[in-house]
């Protein structure tokens, strides 16, 4: 079972997927947000689907696939948490996770086309597991506690302009926050769903070419620590998305970098959370 939204851009509304089919989630939600997710919303979805008392979408095909949560509160952003990452950009490992933040109007579905920055010559791609959460996470005291506050998983591309991030001025959050440079979906698969999101295998290619192949077991600091982590400093809401850092494979990491360019498609994938294929155009 999983959560999505369908619909051209500013117009989704929400779905539940099981077995293939799609049921219109309408009669319990305007959308798949904050307050539907703190108030069980997954819980609710259930037991309406089960009851047989939601109607079935037809030509789903035919529809956009957008952003499987409406725009959250923020998106935080984990940095270098992939033991493989550091070393293919010869950064130390960190002590500590390195926290960064990325505009949440970013966020875009699946399959949608993602903006070459004007003057940009270093547009990268990172496959990452996204965090949705679920309930209000603040001050957290074990890994158990920042469990319990995730309502789902999500394929998550923190796409990256590196010479705005590294050369700029030294600002992450400008390489970051360009527009369209963050797509996610397809589905929002939920928490007791995924047995073991350290478990998980993501890839990553660019026009067919494989580019990255990793797996979640290799991160420095897993999914609990890191919104144990972040909750000592900021209070993560529902609805909010974490980006949790990304494999080795990136163009950054490579001795002759080929960033981006338009008309490249970037597909990805992570286990059990389906597949996203994104094209470039120019700004």
């Amino acid at each position: 079972m999983n959560l999505a939204r369908l619909g051209p851009v500013g117009a989704e509304f929400p779905v539940i997927q099981q077995d293939g089919v799609s049921y219109d989630l309408r009669t319990l939600t305007a959308d798949l947000d904050g307050a539907f997710l703190a108030d069980d919303g997954v819980g609710r979805a259930r037991a309406a689907i089960a009851a047989g008392e939601l109607e079935r979408v037809e030509h789903v095909d035919a529809l956009r696939v957008g952003a499987p949560i409406a725009q959250p509160g923020k998106i935080v952003c984990i940095g270098l948490n992939y033991r493989d990452h550091a070393e293919e950009t010869n950064a130390q490992l960190p002590a500590e996770p390195i926290v960064f933040m990325k505009d949440p109007s970013t966020l875009v579905g699946p399959d949608d086309d993602v903006l070459i920055p004007r003057g940009s010559v270093k547009t990268d791609w990172e496959v990452e597991l996204g965090v949705v959460i679920g309930q209000t996470a603040r001050y957290l005291e074990s890994d158990e506690d920042a469990l319990a506050c995730i309502a789902g998983y999500v394929i998550s591309n923190d796409v990256s302009e590196r010479e705005f991030q590294l050369e700029r001025g030294g600002q992450w959050d400008k390489g970051k926050s360009c527009e369209t440079f963050n797509p996610c979906g397809p589905w929002l698969v939920p928490a007791d769903e995924v047995a073991d999101p350290q478990n998980l295998g993501l890839r990553l290619s660019v026009n067919g070419e494989s580019k990255q192949n990793g797996s979640t077991a290799n991160m420095i600091f897993p999914v609990a620590h890191v919104i144990r982590y972040l909750s000592q400093f900021m209070v993560l809401n529902p609805g909010d998305l974490v980006n949790t850092g990304t494999p080795a494979g990136v163009a950054l990491g490579m001795k002759e970098p080929a960033y981006l360019r338009a008309g490249d498609v970037v597909e990805l994938e992570i286990d059990g959370l389906g597949s996203a294929r994104q094209t470039f155009v120019q700004a």
